[in-house]
């Protein structure tokens, strides 16, 4: 077995998903990251504890990690209680994240993560590490397969569906989402009609379809199920564009008018592009249950 500061964050997400798989069987969706974190740092690290867990108002940040340093000692995990319960639910897999591979690197006050830092899957450093420990935590790559075949084109109810199983965001079910499928897929968050920020799946993205967000703004294109909270029924269930709407070929739009947060959230699915193999080999996050099999062979 790897030394533990050796892990990656993905392998760290992994060797704790084999662990509740193994207590807790197939069907233990959502994670309960909170029991998992208090009771797996007690029983690893028993001089240097995850003490608490506090959901509170704050503001200017979502998440924080702080130290205690009085007796007895350990830390603090914050999460900011006017978000939902998924966005909750990965800030505290994100700080749990820090505890666990950072708490040796935080400064002294703590470290305090942004709304961008644990919502979009781009930053930098540690805070992309902490996302992608949460997001492989929460939504293990083996049971995603399973609930959506990587290459089925998923409607709003699917990666709802997702969501829900997961107990995170529509947001970040689909980024997740985003990782394995074999389609040519988008999600675009906007608001005001210009895009906030954008993600490709791997296929989308090699064949040249993305949009940047950073620069000038991106403004969404007339025509787009975006700019249109009237048609919101036919926007969720999906509408249809000829080339020159959002790309030059024809483009289906699924759009969730987010109003309570002032967001737009749109899935964009473009034509079918060629299966790939889930080898191993070239997948940063091979499934946990690939690696049982191949030990097992071995």
């Amino acid at each position: 077995m790897a030394d533990s500061s050796e892990l990656t964050p993905t392998r760290w997400a992994n060797r704790l998903t084999q662990m509740l798989d193994l207590v807790k069987g197939e069907d233990r969706y959502p994670v309960d990251v909170e029991e998992l974190i208090l009771e797996y740092s007690r029983s690893v690290w028993p001089d240097d504890p995850v003490l608490k867990i506090v959901s509170q108002p704050i503001r200017g940040f979502e998440g924080a990690l702080v130290p205690i340093r009085e007796e007895p000692r350990g830390w603090l995990v914050i999460s900011n209680s006017a978000a939902s319960p998924g966005r909750r639910r990965f800030t505290v897999a994100h700080e749990a994240a820090h505890y666990i591979l950072h708490r040796d690197r935080i400064p002294a006050g703590g470290i305090y993560c942004k709304e961008e830092d644990v919502s979009r899957r781009n930053g930098k450093d540690i805070e992309k590490e902490a996302d992608t420990f949460a997001a492989a935590l929460l939504m293990p790559l083996h049971d995603l397969r399973r609930q959506i075949d990587p290459r089925a084109k998923p409607t709003l109810a699917d990666l709802s569906a997702l969501a829900e199983r997961y107990g995170v965001s529509l947001t970040a079910a689909t980024l997740r989402w985003l990782e394995i499928t074999e389609r040519r897929s988008l999600m675009v968050v906007s608001t005001e009609g210009y895009a906030l920020w954008a993600r490709s799946s791997g296929p989308a993205f090699k064949s040249g379809r993305f949009i940047r967000t950073s620069g000038s703004p991106h403004e969404i294109p007339v025509g787009a199920g975006a700019l249109r909270p009237d048609l919101a029924d036919e926007c969720r269930l999906g509408l249809s564009h000829p080339a020159g709407v959002w790309f030059d070929e024809d483009v289906e739009e699924i759009t969730v008018h987010a109003t309570a947060i002032d967001q737009v959230i749109s899935v964009l699915h473009l034509g079918r592009a060629e299966a790939r193999s889930h080898d191993g080999e070239d997948d940063p996050e091979q499934d946990v249950l690939d690696r049982f099999e191949a030990n097992g062979r071995a």
